[in-house]
């Protein structure tokens, strides 16, 4: 049986690499899915809408449901009007994966206003922005009596998590996905919401765009060669987290291949105390 069958999502930046991978793959456990990707290419620019109609057609093709939307996450309004879409289209709501981004990379010493902007958009902004509107119907529902079973699925990186060089910008708005994830959890428990973030090690046009990156991480070639970097390993964790049932919530998943790791949220490390009412330079020395 769909272990999905029931459920409606969206699932935004689906047109391609890891959104389109958690589209197909929740549609093939059920789900009905809105397909959202604004066609932009890796740094913003363009909007096209044929890829996204592309996973629509693939999941229709193999008898499931699916709607496509143009809408710009990032903007108040339009990701409302994407969330309004889903509920007009199948009737509710049940799960948002927050997917799309871009890159803008470069070291912080040259990066200029518009490659931050449009990067701490596009992510944090382009994730808050549809659990907003998806949190305010939820909300909605469970205060009229119905029982709200409900996920939000956050994309969050290493580099948000751990650093990389060249990428204050992702990263900055990575670790605010993080928060971001968490408070979702706190707010949305009493409604029935359920909130988390993963990370994922996979071949996108991302991790391509990087220098050096598709030597060190080549496609392996064969029919029976595993690709441990590709996008749809992901996919089975989004599925789970999208369960009715799954008990998952204010967590951080890391995947690569077929390890999944649970990473821990920031803990104490070590406790000092100074003997006086106040520290000085010197006793922190």
């Amino acid at each position: 049986m769909a272990r999905l069958a029931g459920r409606i999502a969206i699932v935004t930046g689906a047109g391609r690499g890891l959104g389109r991978a958690h589209a197909l793959f929740l549609a093939s456990e059920g789900a009905k899915v809105l397909i959202n990707d604004l066609g932009a290419d890796l740094f913003g620019q363009g909007v096209d809408k044929s890829p996204a109609q592309q996973v629509v057609e693939e999941i229709l093709a193999a008898g499931g449901e699916a709607v496509a939307s143009g809408h710009d996450v990032a903007d108040w309004e339009q990701a409302q009007a994407m969330v309004r879409l889903a509920i007009d289209t199948f009737g509710g709501l049940h799960v948002l994966v927050n997917n799309a981004g871009i890159l803008r990379d470069r070291a912080l010493a040259n990066m200029n206003e518009g490659e931050w902007d449009s990067v701490i958009r596009v992510h944090l902004k382009g994730h808050a922005a549809p659990t907003r509107h998806a949190l305010a119907y939820w909300r909605d529902q469970a205060k009229a009596g119905a029982r709200v079973q409900t996920s939000v699925i956050h994309t969050t990186s290493t580099t948000g998590l751990f650093g990389n060089y060249g990428q204050a910008n992702y990263g900055a708005a990575k670790l605010g996905i993080v928060g971001l994830s968490r408070i979702t959890a706190i707010e949305g428990e009493k409604y029935g919401v359920r909130s988390n973030a993963i990370s994922p090690s996979a071949r996108t046009r991302m991790l391509d765009s990087i220098p050096g990156m598709t030597e060190r991480f080549p496609k392996p070639t064969g029919p029976d060669a595993n690709d441990m970097f590709d996008p749809a390993n992901m996919s089975p964790l989004v599925g789970w987290l999208a369960e009715a049932e799954c008990p998952a919530t204010s967590q951080i998943f890391h995947v690569i291949g077929n390890r999944v790791f649970v990473i821990a949220p920031p803990t104490i490390a070590s406790e000092w105390v100074h003997d006086g009412n106040r520290w000085t330079p010197a006793a922190l020395e």
